[in-house]
């Protein structure tokens, strides 16, 4: 497997000489296949290894012994090794996510964690020509369109972290053979065998029968056809953001059509270009779709359509030469009253209530020093996510500093925040305490100091000038 492995690295410029590299093993076979080939390969590519293990807490004593397992592989190699863990199961619950999604939502947040706290390159995970093939069914059974086919990505940023997957034109089959040949054993995930999981019964069920049925290479077709949807994604994606670079000067609103001086707009470009555009308008907002949704919205670009509802309680309407996206008075009314989001670390998150985001950003413990005093709280003490909600009687909050604990309506009263604003004041918070305030220092037991490691900086941007949301709300309190 060796030669395959180093030929589709190069091919697909996934590392370079010099490169500090994590690999990812759960213990499993693929994984372990994975470190033992980048053991293999390391002088010919010129990279330091480490190895990463993420407990995911699942599975109780075996999830612990997958963990004491990946440890002295580590060792018998003279491999640094990192573990983290985090309660997936808690965690899924709160977010009213699934196991999977929870689990990979977590695992990657620790990673790139990782890798700016060791400074790491890249980071390699596991990922085979099978778990693409399963991917790329599972999506197309969903309705994906190419985005989803495109699968499994060779390689792709998390938070200014590259994450690769070196395996991906590698069967299980061949993983397997390879790790029998050099005598490594490997771990089993018996939730793997779970026919519960929508991923197990494609694998051991729907994918054999159409290998056996229909088309024998089946998964290299799938692979194959991921392949060419990358390229093809990652192409039509940079028009469609250069599009609305162009046309999207304002928030919530897109140009459709412009006569004068240079003709532009929506409505002049194919109808491939307007689902594209649009699809990228409406994430730009938070605003979850589907390709129903978006062909709603272009009928009413068009004007087939004065307006049309959308998920979340967005309405989109046109209005002279514009699209506009705004909150139906229902929803806008309701948030009013309520609203409460989850927010990563790091992440953005729109708030749609105040046409915000708020952006949360790590900031290395030796850059930390050089930000204004009392902007900056120890990231150590959070974990995935915080709590982003609006202000709410009884709330109390203490300031880096401050002599003691307030009211935060008294705060308000000292800053002179006008009485109409204090309603929808974003606080955020950990657990079921205050850490940050719009407009106010850091809560003063969160406050980074120096010599507690890396920071997180919380700071509150106008939509206009903010990155896109790295994801829409998960929890909205009606």
């Amino acid at each position: 497997m060796r030669e395959p492995v180093l030929r589709y690295i190069r091919e697909g410029d996934l590392l370079h000489a010099g490169d500090r590299l994590g690999a990812a093993v759960s213990g499993g076979a693929d994984s372990v296949a994975l470190l033992r080939i980048l053991l293999e390969l390391r002088a010919q590519l010129g990279i330091v290894l480490i190895v990463a293990h993420f407990n995911h807490q699942l599975r109780g004593e075996e999830s612990d012994a997958d963990e004491r397992f990946v440890a002295e592989l580590a060792r018998h190699h003279d491999l640094p090794f990192f573990a983290g863990r985090d309660d997936v199961r808690q965690y899924a619950e709160r977010g009213k996510l699934s196991l999977e999604h929870a689990a990979r939502e977590l695992r990657y947040l620790w990673l790139t964690q990782l890798a700016r706290r060791e400074k790491l390159d890249a980071i390699a995970t596991g990922h085979t020509l099978d778990d693409q093939a399963e991917t790329v069914l599972m999506k197309f059974l969903r309705g994906a369109g190419t985005r989803g086919l495109a699968g499994i990505h060779p390689i792709l940023k998390r938070e200014n972290v590259r994450i690769i997957r070196p395996l991906l034109e590698t069967s299980r089959d061949e993983i397997e053979a390879y790790l029998q040949a050099c005598e490594q054993p490997w771990r089993e995930d018996r939730t793997n065998l779970d026919m519960q999981h929508t991923r197990n019964r494609i694998r051991h069920e729907l994918l054999p029968l159409l290998e056996r049925d229909y088309n024998p290479n089946l998964r290299e077709l799938l692979s194959e056809t991921a392949e060419v949807a990358v390229a093809e994604e990652d192409y039509w994606q940079r028009v469609a953001e250069t599009f609305l670079d162009r046309w999207h000067k304002e928030p919530g609103r897109l140009l459709l059509y412009r006569f004068f001086c240079l003709p532009g707009g929506l409505l002049i470009e194919p109808v491939a270009m307007q689902r594209r555009v649009l699809k990228c308008f409406l994430e730009s907002r938070g605003v979850a779709t589907d390709f129903h949704h978006v062909e709603l919205v272009r009928q009413c670009a068009v004007g087939k359509s004065p307006a049309v509802g959308l998920p979340g309680g967005w309405l989109a309407s046109r209005k002279g030469d514009f699209l506009e996206l705004t909150l139906t008075p229902d929803r806008a009314a309701e948030g009013i009253q309520r609203y409460e989001y989850f927010l990563r670390t790091p992440g953005n998150l729109l708030i749609p209530e105040l046409n915000l985001t708020l952006q949360a950003t790590v900031i290395a413990h030796e850059a930390a020093a050089k930000e204004p005093p009392r902007s900056l709280l120890r990231l150590v003490r959070f974990g995935a996510h915080l709590t982003v909600r609006n202000w709410r009687p009884g709330d109390r909050f203490r300031p880096a500093h401050s002599g003691s604990e307030e009211k935060l309506k008294r705060l308000f009263s000292e800053k002179h925040v006008p009485a109409e604003q204090r309603r929808l004041w974003p606080v955020v918070l950990h657990r079921r305490q205050i850490v940050w305030v719009r407009g106010f220092p850091v809560a003063h037991d969160f406050a980074w100091v120096p010599g507690s490691g890396d920071a997180l900086r919380i700071e509150a941007l106008p939509c206009e000038c903010a990155p896109a949301a790295t994801q829409p709300p998960r929890s909205v309190s009606k």
